[in-house]
């Protein structure tokens, strides 16, 4: 599906919402910008009030908007970084606790999106997708499976990168920078082919991350980090 057939497939308040998202992204929007009214915005897409206040009233719950009554709607501080999970690449992680990194590229590929896929990205079944697996060493112990799947519209290089000398994580923000994140945490045993890339006995089990990142107005990437339960933790600190 071209990218004309694919548009008129979003609904319309997910494409005002693209829209306002990636005004801020591009810099012409900036943090304490008021931005147009919700009349303005039915008169420039021609749609319902309903509509535009949809779009205006979950990127306010998003925080990417604030509203302020009698004022208008404003460009809210972003807070991406102040979330329980700090979006940050692994390779940083590693070397910030005096230890070296490294990676083992298993699977680069082009793809398509299934159905559930398509869902999490909001694109159309059969989408092309870029897909990787990658395993994250520290200190020579495998600590992290990476199983990322990206937008080619958001970070077309994809393929190209060295990801011996860049992680993933670090080509997407510089590509799309993050917007916005959506993730969960839960503990899984592994299938097979994770515990063997992770050196793990039969029977243990995995902490697994999942999230997925937006950028440039849309989903950048999905990713499944899986982690051995005995060798990782997840850490951090509020205020």
């Amino acid at each position: 599906m071209d990218n004309a057939a694919a548009q008129d497939a979003t609904p319309i308040f997910q494409r005002i919402k693209d829209y306002l998202i990636g005004e801020i992204a591009a810099g012409r929007w900036k943090e304490g910008d008021v931005i147009p009214s919700e009349q303005a915005l039915v008169k420039q897409f021609g749609v319902s009030r309903m509509t535009v206040n949809r779009a205006v009233r979950e990127l306010t719950a998003e925080q990417v908007l604030t509203r302020r009554q009698g004022s208008g709607t404003f460009v809210a501080p972003q807070k991406v970084q102040a979330t329980l999970l700090e979006i940050r690449s692994i390779a940083d992680e590693i070397r910030a606790r005096g230890h070296v990194h490294r990676s083992s590229l298993q699977l680069l590929e082009h793809a398509v999106a299934d159905e559930v896929l398509a869902a999490r990205f909001a694109l159309p079944d059969g989408t092309p997708l870029f897909h990787s697996v990658i395993v994250h060493y520290e200190n020579e112990m495998p600590i992290q499976v990476e199983d990322r799947w990206v937008n080619p519209s958001c970070a077309p290089d994809y393929m190209q990168q060295d990801f011996a000398q860049v992680t993933p994580n670090e080509y997407l923000s510089a590509a799309a920078p993050l917007q916005s994140a959506t993730y969960s945490v839960e503990a899984l045993n592994p299938p097979p082919d994770i515990a063997g890339m992770l050196e793990m006995k039969a029977g243990e089990c995995c902490l697994v991350l999942q999230r997925c990142t937006r950028g440039l107005g849309q989903v950048a990437s999905c990713v499944t980090m899986w982690h051995p339960g005995h060798r990782y933790q997840f850490a951090g600190s509020v205020g």
